[in-house]
């Protein structure tokens, strides 16, 4: 059983949605859903990696170059959502998450979000390090490593 890859944790950040993030509609405004899923990543980042600002301090950042977002079903205000995030792909520079928008077990929303890491001196593109692929690995797909 030594080649069976090891399960990734589960990570999970729970919101509840406030009046102000909600449209005329009474649903959730589309556009906070990157909010949302900005809140799960820096959290999930907490969790795997540690504050953001540490690794700021070391000279890399991590920035959005695409975001996609899938609407199933509403949220509306005072609903207690949980956000269900992994990481799909870690690549040489950079990495795609997935974080699922749920209520009560239902998927309302799906999205990604794909962050390229940078340096902060010139903002030009470089290899995660090391010990920044080290953490991520506790939420990342058993093949995120895999070549595509």
């Amino acid at each position: 059983m030594d080649n069976v890859p090891a399960v990734p944790e589960t990570f999970v950040h729970e919101l509840r949605v406030r009046y102000a993030e909600c449209d005329p509609q009474n649903i959730v405004f589309n556009a906070n859903y990157l909010v949302y899923f900005d809140v799960a990543f820096t959290e999930l980042w907490r969790a795997a990696v540690g504050p953001w600002q540490d690794m700021v301090a070391r000279g890399i950042d991590a920035v959005v170059a695409e975001a996609n977002v899938r609407f199933r079903a509403p949220a509306r205000f005072d609903d207690v959502l949980a956000l269900h995030a992994h990481v799909a792909r870690l690549g040489t520079t950079s990495m795609l998450t997935e974080i699922d928008v749920m209520r009560d077990g239902e998927l309302l929303v799906a999205g990604r979000l794909q962050h390229v890491c940078v340096k902060t001196a010139t903002w030009g593109k470089t290899p995660i390090p090391g010990w920044v692929r080290d953490g991520l690995r506790r939420f990342a797909a058993p093949d995120a490593e895999s070549a595509t």
